[in-house]
């Protein structure tokens, strides 16, 4: 049956141009892409573009030239069904639970979704917070321990003579029987145990060597036989009760505050969207120039809606699909009837893809930026129930070059998407490579190539003068041989299978 124009993705591809400032390194003319305008695309090809290393802003599709750019940006995502929750995930529940129990702020965890600080168009702001490598056995590990006494005299008081200060230590030779005894182990304190304990359980069953996943258009790949899951399944099923528990049970008939969270969609035809619209361009408004210091130019109804509120995504329902549908929305997180928090979100058929996160920075200390996430990942949860196929989520780019971007390799079980073959790689065997440089090929088997590679531009549909058709028809009708170099480019960043499905735009 013959497809109508609409129910086609089309777009304009934009070749490489001249580099523009990186947002990361603040160098200038140092950050390299390529680029598409999407007019309109499905949900199925916006997944098959993300999982070769696409991604969108607003109706701006562009994939970094991994290669040259000054800060190599990976496609990151986290296997949400096998998600555990660390030590600072906890405390961020637990904060908001007791914030809204009793009205309670508890200082000392501040926000840490300090955020993508790129410049548009690469807007994905996340949490940010910065974990130690529990692979490490040595981590933190103390050589030995003093005696008492010997603290006592090393920390003693200054003095003061004549005006000035030298600092007295005793030194003290300890009785026989009384010290360190060499032939005993090493003294470790109690949370370096603890930490060993919890890596020997995150191991537990974790096969050895390199895991690398295929990249394949079928969510099967995914649950295989050879590709067990990541974690303990005992472990996996406490620690998503405890995550669930957390977020479905705060609050109730006598808190101090409470916590509405909506998913609308991102259209103005959606009454909640639309009639919620000025809450949401003032808060982003009051978040971009309270933590990323834009001016009001920068930050206004335009720019919110150009790059937050367009989407190339249009809604699908399918039987076999999400309740919410496919598409882009926005989370709402209402307090006291109040607008809090906004996630910018993707429903794809594999994944929930997240945008963009912005807040109230009055409510910084409640690290909002690590509790959405934690959300996000128990909402891919919920929809894999109604939709087998959503297993991942997706946090946008992974930037090892960017310390404030390293936090996005916490959210584990996690896989970084190899820039050459396309494979999913984890992220355990990534980060030792990229420590050494910055731009790496992570599947370390060289025969292994683009499974998805064009071999031929034959079938590379095109859009011209309102009509579709193969590239080939186009090349031989008009004779437009002079943009072969660049279809040819286009089909190999997109892939074969995208290339004969979307339609590229030709003037």
């Amino acid at each position: 049956m013959a497809r109508s124009i609409s129910s086609f993705s089309v777009l304009e591809y934009f070749s490489e141009s001249g580099g523009s400032k990186c947002g990361y390194c603040n160098r200038s003319s140092s950050s390299l892409s390529h680029g598409m305008w999407a007019h309109v695309m499905s949900a199925e090809d916006y997944q098959d573009l993300i999982d070769r290393g696409w991604r969108r802003s607003g109706k701006y599709v562009y994939k970094p030239t991994m290669h040259q750019t000054c800060c190599p940006q990976y496609t990151i995502r986290c296997h949400a069904l096998d998600f555990l929750p660390n030590k600072t995930h906890k405390k961020v529940l637990k904060k908001m639970s007791k914030f809204l129990a009793k009205g309670d702020i508890t200082k000392g965890l501040t926000d840490e979704s300090t955020m993508d600080m790129n410049t548009l168009p690469d807007l994905l702001p996340v949490q940010d917070h910065l974990c130690p490598d529990l692979r490490d056995p040595n981590i933190s590990t103390k050589e030995g321990l003093q005696e008492p006494s010997e603290a006592i005299a090393s920390n003693q008081a200054t003095k003061t003579f004549f005006g000035s200060e030298s600092k007295v230590q005793k030194k003290r030779t300890p009785h026989p029987g009384v010290g360190v005894d060499p032939a005993r182990p090493l003294c470790r304190k109690a949370k370096d145990i603890r930490r060993e304990r919890k890596r020997q359980k995150l191991l537990h069953g974790q096969p050895e060597g390199l895991k690398v996943e295929p990249r394949s258009s079928t969510p099967s790949a995914t649950a295989t036989a050879s590709n067990p899951p990541t974690q303990h399944p005992q472990a996996v099923n406490r620690q998503s009760k405890l995550l669930e528990e957390f977020i479905s049970d705060q609050g109730g008939p006598d808190a101090s505050h409470h916590l509405e969270v909506r998913l609308v969609p991102s259209s103005f035809e959606n009454a909640a969207f639309e009639t919620s619209f000025e809450q949401s361009a003032a808060l982003f408004a009051k978040y971009q120039m309270a933590i990323h210091k834009d001016t009001a130019s920068e930050c206004s109804h335009d720019q919110f809606t150009r790059f937050l509120c367009d989407s190339p995504l249009e809604e699908e329902h399918r039987a076999d699909g999400p309740s919410e549908g496919y598409g882009s929305f926005h989370e709402q997180f209402w307090l006291d009837g109040k607008l809090l928090a906004v996630g910018v979100l993707d429903i794809l058929p594999r994944c929930l893809s997240s945008v963009y996160f912005y807040y109230d920075p009055d409510y910084s200390n409640l690290s909002l930026g690590v509790y959405s996430a934690l959300r996000e990942i128990a909402l891919t949860k919920r929809m894999h129930h109604e939709a087998t196929d959503i297993r991942h989520y997706y946090i946008g780019y992974y930037i090892h070059s960017c310390p404030k971007m390293r936090y996005k390799a916490q959210y584990r079980p996690a896989d970084l998407l190899c820039p050459e073959s396309y494979h999913w790689v984890q992220v355990e065997h990534c980060l030792p490579l990229l420590d050494k440089a910055k731009y790496s090929r992570f599947n370390t088997d060289l025969s292994a190539g683009d499974d998805d590679c064009p071999v031929s531009l034959d079938h590379v549909m095109v859009l011209y003068n309102r009509c579709a058709m193969p590239y080939n028809v186009y090349q031989q009708r008009w004779a437009h041989s002079k943009d072969e170099a660049e279809v040819r480019e286009y089909a190999s960043f997109v892939g074969q299978r995208c290339a004969e499905r979307m339609l590229l735009y030709r003037g």
